[in-house]
């Protein structure tokens, strides 16, 4: 957790934007009602209150409202007003950030084919290939599959990438 954030008993590893820090997940729920949820290609911000830059928006997918139905074993039931959408532009999926129907921005997930908060069926997409959520959840806390040493990060030409340990 970051030191600026109360504990909640729930204790999500998505990245919470400090207007919803100290809102129950039901509180973030109903705040997502009619928002969007929009994909990125670049690691995440070091929080959800700082801008994304050096990423085109690969699809955006709007939440309908109520924007989640009755859990179920699986995890979330996201409920979208449509659910595959179009990508708007080419990239592989680094993260999601969402945000309420007047734009204010909730939190940021983990996001891509593997064990992440927003599972999707396709790896990256392209200019009008299909973006389908396949799943939802909220990770407990450290849930983050990335290390934190990746927040933030951009590559960059004539620079290393990070290393696996």
């Amino acid at each position: 957790m970051m030191p600026h954030r109360r504990t909640l008993c729930w204790r999500p590893s998505m990245n919470l934007s400090l207007e919803f820090a100290s809102s129950s997940l039901d509180e973030i729920k109903a705040a997502l009602a009619g928002g969007t949820l929009t994909f990125y290609s670049v690691a995440r911000p070091l929080t959800a209150d700082h801008k994304v830059d050096r990423s085109a928006v690969l699809a955006t997918l709007s939440f309908a409202s109520p924007a989640f139905g009755t859990p179920t074993d699986a995890g979330e039931t996201p409920q979208f007003a449509a659910n595959p959408v179009q990508g708007a532009t080419t990239g592989t999926f680094g993260f999601a950030r969402a945000t309420t129907a007047d734009g204010t921005v909730v939190a940021d997930f983990s996001a891509g084919p593997g064990d992440r908060e927003i599972k999707l069926a396709e790896v990256s997409t392209s200019h009008g290939a299909p973006v389908r959520v396949v799943s939802f959840k909220f990770n407990p806390e450290g849930g983050w599959p990335e290390r934190p040493d990746y927040y933030d990060t951009h590559p960059r030409a004539g620079y290393p990438l990070h290393k696996a340990l």
